[in-house]
């Protein structure tokens, strides 16, 4: 089988797209001075059977992570949302991240590409566009209501970004959610009262598992690598003001960093935070950068 593959390049960077597995990104790497290309994401297995979580990074549309209670109330209705994934009990991340995309722009180092999607109650159209330069990628992720009912929609990315001895991850964040087995919140706790979980300063990944949504994030992250790898400094939108942080342990050679829009199950929780109703026809923005040349020191 054939896989369409866009690739954009230029004299320091190479992204390359895969539109059937999501509009997902399957290689992010930069030039070294010393010539040699390193990763920034980590690089997809080439495998289609594999599915799109084997990728560098996944869009998550029409909502980020999962809803409980097989469903959410709205408007005086009950909006059921059936599983998704297998062995997933709860939808999850929406099903951006399971369409296929089209291209439908492409103009130097710009690509745009769209999707139609439906997951519960959600119909939706998505549109991305990637901005490659040569210190940063810009990616604008847009999501239009087309149910024809208000909604409360969510938005987010999920990059995968390689794990070693060496990386350390620094950001700001007021309080961090608890999760129980099933990966539901369960409370919050402010950040001064965990301080294992506080990156402030700078500090290596947990050796054990955590997957947990920060919230109060300011928006920023840095993620400093060791050898084999690309330092990077990541901005998000206002809007995506939550963060999930995920890994299994110390022996996976990958972990995540999201920047979303809502934590956990947000539809049911009380306020609904981080979520936009929707009307019909209208529509959220939502966008992460990833710079690089601090790496080198172009500061």
């Amino acid at each position: 089988m054939v896989v369409e593959r866009i690739n954009v390049e230029n004299c320091k960077a190479h992204l390359q797209l895969i539109p059937a597995l999501g509009g997902g990104i399957a290689q992010l790497d930069v030039r070294h001075p010393s010539g040699e290309w390193l990763p920034v994401l980590r690089p997809w297995n080439g495998r289609m059977e594999d599915g799109p979580f084997e990728l560098g990074s996944n869009v998550l549309v029409p909502f980020s992570n999962r809803i409980s209670r097989g469903g959410f109330e709205h408007d005086g209705a009950f909006h059921p949302i059936p599983p998704n994934l297998a062995g997933e009990p709860f939808p999850i991340h929406g099903d951006g991240f399971q369409r296929g995309w089209r291209l439908v722009a492409r103009s130097g180092e710009t690509v745009e590409l769209e999707c139609d999607g439906a997951i519960g109650p959600f119909h939706y159209r998505a549109r991305q566009v990637f901005t490659l330069g040569p210190e940063k990628l810009d990616i604008k992720l847009t999501v239009q209501n087309i149910s024809g009912r208000s909604l409360p929609f969510g938005i987010g990315f999920h990059p995968w970004f390689p794990r070693n001895a060496g990386t350390r991850l620094q950001f700001l964040a007021e309080e961090v959610w608890l999760e129980d087995n099933e990966h539901l919140p369960t409370g919050r706790r402010k950040l001064c009262e965990i301080p294992d979980w506080n990156f402030s300063d700078g500090r290596a990944l947990p050796d054990r598992w955590i997957n947990n949504a920060f919230g109060g994030w300011a928006g920023e992250a840095v993620i400093m690598q060791g050898k084999g790898a690309v330092s990077v400094r990541i901005l998000a939108s206002d809007n995506l003001g939550y963060a999930l942080l995920y890994s299994p342990d110390a022996k996976a050679d990958f972990f995540c960093f999201e920047p979303v829009s809502h934590p956990v199950d947000a539809h049911n929780l009380v306020g609904r935070p981080g979520l936009k109703i929707l009307e019909d026809r209208h529509e959220m923005t939502g966008s992460m950068t990833l710079e690089w040349e601090e790496a080198y020191g172009t500061r």
